[in-house]
C-alpha cells in the first residue's frame, strides 16, 4: 500500500512539473504525446477509484502477478489508444490536464490509502484483493513513469522502491531473472520493449532473450 502511493505520489509530482513544451514530447508509449499519457494516468486514476468500490464475494481469480496477460507489441491504431489521443487534444491547455490528474489523481491515492488490503474487488471480470490490486498499480505507475520520462531526461524518474519491486514482478512473469549487471531500469525497458537490447546485452540475456519483449496487457 505505501509502495502504491509512493510510485503514484512521484508520478503526479513529475506531472506537475512539466512545461507546456514538454506536453508535446513523445512519450515512451507508441503512437502517444506525453499529453495523451497523462490523460490515460487519469483514466487510470478513475479505474482505480471505480475498482476500490467494486467489491466481489468470490475468491480471488488472479495475483499482482498473473493479473497482467501478453499481449502484442502496440501499434498505436488501437481504437482506446486513438481514443486516448483525441481526449487529450480536447484539453487543449495542458493546465487542465495537470488539474484533472491532481484532482483525480489525489482521490485516487486517498482512497487506497483508507482500502483494506484484504478485501477482494473486481476488476475486468477478475477478482483480486484490494492488495495485489494496488501492487498491480506500482507496475503500471513505474512503466508509465519511465514513458513520461523517456525524451524528457531532466525530469525526475520513478522511485528506486517501484523500479525494484517491477523488476521482481516482471521476472516472476517472465519465470527467470535479469541479468545482475542490468540496472532495474534497463530490465524494464528491455523487458517490456521499451528498449532494444545491444548485442552485449542480448548476449547476457541468454536464453530469455528469446521470451522477450513481454509486453504487458
Amino acid at each position: 500500500m505505501d509502495l502504491f502511493s509512493h510510485s503514484w505520489t512521484a508520478l503526479r509530482a513529475a506531472v506537475a512539473e512539466l512545461s507546456d513544451k514538454d506536453f508535446e514530447q513523445p512519450s515512451g508509449c507508441t503512437g502517444w504525446l506525453v499529453r495523451d499519457l497523462v490523460c490515460h494516468l487519469i483514466i487510470d486514476a478513475q479505474d482505480v477509484l471505480i475498482t476500490l468500490v467494486t467489491p466481489a464475494e468470490t475468491e480471488p481469480t488472479r495475483t499482482a502477478v498473473t493479473y497482467w496477460d501478453l499481449v502484442e507489441a502496440p501499434t498505436g491504431d488501437d481504437p482506446l489508444d486513438a481514443l486516448t489521443v483525441r481526449l487529450a487534444a480536447a484539453y487543449e491547455d495542458p493546465r487542465l490536464l495537470k488539474f484533472h490528474l491532481d484532482d483525480v489523481g489525489s482521490a485516487a491515492g486517498r482512497a487506497a490509502e483508507l482500502a483494506d488490503p484484504g478485501v477482494r474487488v473486481s476488476t475486468r471480470d477478475q477478482v483480486l484483493t484490494v492488495g495485489d490490486y494496488l501492487s498491480v498499480y506500482v507496475m503500471e505507475w513505474t512503466l508509465h513513469h519511465l514513458d513520461l520520462i523517456a525524451r524528457l531526461p531532466d525530469v525526475a524518474g520513478p522511485p528506486a522502491e517501484g523500479l525494484s519491486r517491477s523488476r521482481a514482478m516482471l521476472e516472476e512473469i517472465a519465470g527467470a531473472a535479469f541479468p545482475t549487471s542490468f540496472s532495474d531500469e534497463d530490465a524494464l525497458l528491455i523487458g517490456t520493449g521499451r528498449r532494444a537490447p545491444s548485442d552485449a546485452e542480448k548476449a547476457e540475456l541468454g536464453e530469455l532473450a528469446a521470451k522477450l519483449p513481454l509486453v504487458l496487457g
